[in-house]
């Protein structure tokens, strides 16, 4: 049985990890897959500003999928639940059926996060107002310029079994102590999951509000500068877990919390009826309308 602090409330969320779509077996080393994993989940809660209380876990996997691989998915699971001091309070395994005759089915994770908040005091999509100033932890692209270099040379990740820095799309860090000073600070706020077009066009909508961010401001990651699609990685490519707000122009965002970076990079304004919900402001001064294309399920 789990039970909030006093005067405080529980925060779900469920998120899916499934074989071909969110991870490869050929690719992904089995502790990142568990880390990414366990990362994900509590990446909603961060957004939220809860405090994780417990997760839980369901596995399913094929008949003949060797038992060291689940040991070392356990791993990467374990060590990031260890790091942020959270409980693996249960879940399921099961056996994947066969996708055809001869080969063995897909792995699937499904994880629940479990948190906490004072009554009242989650931080919703919904909340931004006009005037509030964006911002973004940390930084981005960083995660979608890994992938690409692993979809090219996937034996060159093998090794890593890890949770190092400097690996944003194999090993992210979910920003849970941030998430939770920002509880008292930010209107709204949506975690960077799918990338900054779309999940700022989420925020926009659940608000009903538009938003300019400057290209300028944009905090890139060192993975993605080395790209010739530094501003498509920033913009679309998502993964990199950050915490993407609102928060007044009053406000005392400091430049760091928890050792994170924390960067302006625009404003929230009224929506105007037939514009985009985004819109860039170049570095030569233009506006474009910006499409949310990053990932969307079912596209």
């Amino acid at each position: 049985m789990l039970r909030p602090k006093t005067s405080h409330e529980i925060c779900v969320t469920t998120d899916l990890s499934l074989e071909g779509t969110h991870f490869r077996r050929d690719w992904h080393p089995p502790e990142s897959i568990g880390h990414r994993c366990l990362a994900r989940g509590l990446s909603d809660l961060a957004a939220m500003g809860a405090e994780p209380v417990a997760v839980f876990l369901s596995l399913a996997v094929p008949r003949r999928l060797a038992a060291d691989w689940v040991d070392r998915f356990l791993t990467g699971f374990l060590a990031l639940a260890k790091k942020l001091r959270v409980p693996l309070a249960g879940g399921d395994t099961a056996e994947s059926p066969s996708i055809s005759q001869g080969r063995g089915g897909l792995i699937a994770a499904d994880i629940v996060a479990v948190g906490q908040v004072p009554r009242g005091g989650a931080v919703l999509r919904s909340g931004a107002r006009s005037g509030d100033i964006v911002y973004v932890t940390g930084t981005l692209g960083g995660a979608a310029a890994e992938l690409l270099a692993l979809s090219r040379y996937p034996r060159k990740f093998g090794k890593l079994t890890d949770a190092l820095a400097g690996h944003p799309h194999l090993f992210p860090e979910p920003r849970v102590a941030v998430g939770r000073r920002l509880r008292e600070l930010a209107n709204a706020m949506i975690d960077v999951s799918d990338g900054l077009s779309t999940d700022l066009t989420h925020l926009c909508q659940s608000s009903g509000l538009a938003a300019v961010v400057e290209e300028a401001a944009l905090p890139i990651h060192p993975l993605a500068a080395e790209s010739r699609s530094v501003l498509e990685l920033a913009l679309h490519g998502g993964e990199d877990y950050e915490l993407l707000f609102t928060a007044s122009p009053q406000a005392r965002i400091p430049r760091k919390m928890a050792e994170v970076p924390i960067h302006r990079i625009g404003v929230m304004r009224k929506a105007s009826r037939g514009q985009r919900l985004v819109v860039l402001k170049s570095n030569d001064g233009r506006h474009i309308s910006l499409e949310p294309v990053g990932w969307e399920h079912f596209r």
